[in-house]
């Protein structure tokens, strides 16, 4: 009411179920935690405007509209239209990013109604806009497949994330960082299956039994008059008896 705007229809719904939301996470190095991940989405009282008024209470001090520039460009080719810190927009910051930038939800036309169509833009430190989502939803599953790393939203830039935050990348999410890679060489993180190998009948080796060696028929007489006397003898020694 007091921006006179409608929050779109899947960020009223988050919102009715949760007044905002913030989760991170840490690893563990030398058995000391380390705070690495955060994902956050502004509570509805943190959901703050930005531009429009000034930075500083001096009088006549400048102000984000102040830095407005009408030689950008403005939605050229594939390029969509910048948003404006001046009346032309609405912006408001759904996630800080630890200092790093600002996540906002951003109503493109506000003049002379606010549309209620908006989008989900990144501006970093040096106050550049760079496009995200079109839909609150979209930004929600890159939040979260992102695993809120430090700068993933420094992805979606020109000139991508600092070499120590690909260093997480390449340890957490190597598909992500390596963009280009996948989208040169399709197969490159495909596990290939051979179902030809896979399900392939085995043929078992039929196992040859050893057979005996064989003795030589001296040996076999001599076995065979060992036993008969030994026999005879038997049979003498129980008749004596």
């Amino acid at each position: 009411q007091k921006n006179s705007c409608v929050l779109p229809e899947d960020l009223k719904n988050f919102y009715l179920m949760t007044d905002g939301f913030q989760m991170t996470w840490s690893v563990k190095t030398d058995d000391t935690p380390m705070p690495l991940g955060s994902m956050v989405i502004n509570s509805v009282s943190k959901l703050c405007r930005l531009g429009g008024s000034s930075m500083y209470t001096l009088p006549n001090a400048p102000s984000l509209a102040d830095l407005e520039d009408d030689t950008d460009e403005e939605g050229n080719g594939d390029k969509p239209e910048k948003p404006h810190f001046d009346s032309r927009s609405l912006i408001f910051e759904l996630d800080p990013c630890n200092g790093n930038g600002k996540v906002c939800l951003v109503y493109k036309h506000a003049e002379p109604v606010v549309s209620p169509d908006t989008e989900i833009w990144f501006l970093d430190r040096a106050l550049y806009w760079h496009f995200l989502t079109k839909t609150f939803t979209a930004y929600y599953r890159l939040l979260i497949t992102h695993l809120g790393l430090p700068q993933w939203q420094y992805a979606f830039t020109s000139y991508g994330v600092s070499p120590q935050a690909k260093q997480w990348f390449n340890m957490y999410k190597p598909i992500t960082i390596n963009t280009v890679l996948l989208t040169e060489e399709a197969d490159s993180f495909v596990n290939k299956l051979d179902p030809n190998k896979v399900f392939k009948s085995k043929n078992k080796t039929p196992v040859l039994k050893k057979k005996p060696p064989s003795q030589p028929p001296g040996s076999q007489k001599s076995h065979t008059s060992m036993t008969s006397a030994k026999t005879s003898s038997l049979a003498g020694n129980s008749s004596r008896k």
